[in-house]
């Protein structure tokens, strides 16, 4: 064979090679396919997983609704018990000055001429009525006078020697405290017995200073 002929055979070869058809490629399975190769007992099996996960989900989206529907609610029951108390805080230097009006009243006075007494009674009338209305909302005075110091509704000032009462008792007021509910508006300002062994508060009822 000459040059010429190897030359042709060789360029015959390849073009038959190129254009010789390519092997068809495997079909990937289908979906469908292969739940069809896949038994009863395996579909029942993943079915029931995505119903668990499903009810999962159900039941972690009810319980979320729950709280958050409960967190409202305590939410507006605050809201509406509490709803008087910066009215109240506002009012409460009223009152103190009510109190310092009766207490500075000379006795002559009261048993003076009647428009004097009749002064006084009406300051009287006005502090009784101011005090009926904090308790229509639930608003205490904090009258410590002889109690344990609670350092949740009292503020000491100073302590007084030679008191003949046991350290850490309540004896004097220097100005009486407020609470509403169970909120504290005011701790009670007052000075604190310094004599004897000092004695550790038992049994402080814990109260809500976030008036």
């Amino acid at each position: 064979m000459t040059e010429e002929e190897k030359k042709a055979t060789e360029a015959s070869e390849a073009d038959a090679e190129e254009n010789a058809p390519e092997p068809e490629a495997e079909q990937a399975e289908t979906p469908e396919e292969a739940a069809a190769e896949a038994t009863p007992e395996d579909r029942i099996a993943e079915l029931e997983a995505e119903l668990a996960a499903t009810n999962d989900r159900l039941l972690r989206l009810m319980a979320e609704t729950e709280n958050i529907r409960r967190r409202s609610q305590r939410e507006r029951e605050d809201t509406l018990r509490y709803a008087a108390s910066g009215l109240a805080k506002d009012l409460l230097n009223v009152a103190d000055n009510l109190h310092r009006a009766l207490t500075a009243v000379p006795d002559d006075l009261r048993t003076g001429d009647e428009a004097a007494k009749n002064f006084v009674l009406g300051v009287e009338m006005t502090e009784k009525d101011l005090l009926a209305g904090f308790e229509k909302h639930a608003i205490k005075q904090i009258l410590p006078v002889g109690e344990k110091f609670d350092y949740e509704k009292h503020q000491a000032m100073f302590e007084l020697e030679n008191t003949g009462k046991p350290a850490g008792t309540v004896v004097e007021m220097m100005q009486p405290g407020y609470i509403m509910h169970e909120r504290l508006l005011r701790p009670a300002m007052v000075g604190v017995a310094k004599d004897g062994p000092e004695e550790t508060p038992d049994n402080i009822e814990h109260v809500d200073t976030n008036a």
